[in-house]
């Protein structure tokens, strides 16, 4: 009985073996399908295709290194920004990307961070916090771009006239852009004269309502040069309404495709235009450099280029099916 009870026994372990040693089991998950980490984005808004760009991208750019992205949007609130930061501190993420809703404010966010270990890097909008560090900016080149804005307006007006500027002061993008392009006036000796600075906030509504105070108070006003597309936007409804279509020449920024079809219609007269594809993708690459530890520069600029209306007449996006 005892023999047999052995037996039995051995038998049920040899099976429970031959069971353990099967090739129905999966292999551990290996190779570059395998997530590597995890990238905290906060972006200034994605109301603003522009940045509603930059978030796919990176996402997209971040995935075919195995990474996963966490996308969150400020909507403009620093403080709502700093609360996001605070989760992916929590979350304990490889690196984070900010475009800050305040270039100031964020230095708060971006300390703690510091503190915590973690890598951050801006995109489009710097920090101009002192004592916070960033490992790299990738962004355009908003000085150059501000004064190819002024070289458009140049030509819309034939060097004369008064204009506006829709701004939105608070970024370090747009600060870029409205010395680039104050500078450029005054360097080429033009006597186009800014009548003054409005706060636009970066969109449409705001612009538009800024715009109205403009026309309202310029009946001579010759041109406008509106920090982005919507603003630009805004500004050309508000001159749509005031009746004053024709008399006004917008120049914008970004070359959003509402802002190139609104250039296609003659409503905007030209745009620098930004590559937010390049500055995503370029932002996920020197992020996977820095972690296989690697020296980054601290600073990578994207060139604009203006874009016209024979540039939309061209532009292959812009073709009716």
């Amino acid at each position: 009985m005892a023999k047999a009870m052995v037996g039995v026994l051995a038998a049920a372990l040899s099976l429970g073996l031959l069971a353990g040693c099967g090739g129905d089991e999966a292999p551990p998950e290996t190779g570059p399908d395998k997530p590597g980490g995890v990238i905290g984005l906060s972006v200034l808004t994605m109301t603003n295709p522009f940045f509603k760009e930059i978030a796919d991208v990176v996402t997209a750019e971040a995935a075919s290194h195995g990474y996963e992205v966490i996308v969150t949007s400020a909507e403009f609130d620093p403080a709502r920004q700093r609360t996001q930061v605070k989760d992916f501190l929590v979350r304990k993420v490889s690196a984070m990307i900010l475009t800050p809703a305040d270039s100031k404010a964020v230095g708060t966010a971006i300390k703690e961070a510091n503190e915590a270990g973690i890598p951050v890097f801006t995109a489009d909008i710097a920090s101009l916090a002192e004592d916070a560090k960033v490992v790299s900016h990738i962004a355009t080149d908003n000085y150059a771009g501000g004064r190819q804005a002024a070289k458009a307006i140049i030509q819309a007006l034939g060097n004369k006239g008064k204009v506006a500027i829709i701004d939105h002061p608070i970024v370090e993008s747009v600060i870029l852009r409205t010395k680039g392009f104050r500078d450029e006036l005054k360097e080429a000796n033009s006597p186009i004269e800014i009548v003054g600075a409005w706060p636009g906030k970066g969109s449409k509504d705001e612009a538009f309502m800024a715009a109205q105070d403009i026309l309202t108070a310029h009946q001579d006003l010759a041109g406008i040069f509106a920090i982005n597309d919507p603003s630009a936007l805004g500004a050309c409804a508000a001159i749509e309404k005031e009746k004053r279509t024709g008399k006004i020449a917008v120049v914008g920024f970004d070359g959003q495709l509402e802002g190139k079809v609104a250039i296609k219609e003659g409503k905007i007269y030209a745009d620098p235009i930004q590559f937010p594809d390049e500055i995503a993708r370029r932002t996920v690459q020197t992020i996977m450099k820095y972690l296989d530890g690697e020296t980054v520069p601290p600073e990578i600029l994207i060139p604009t280029r203006l874009y016209y209306k024979a540039d939309a007449d061209a532009d292959p996006a812009l073709k009716a099916d």
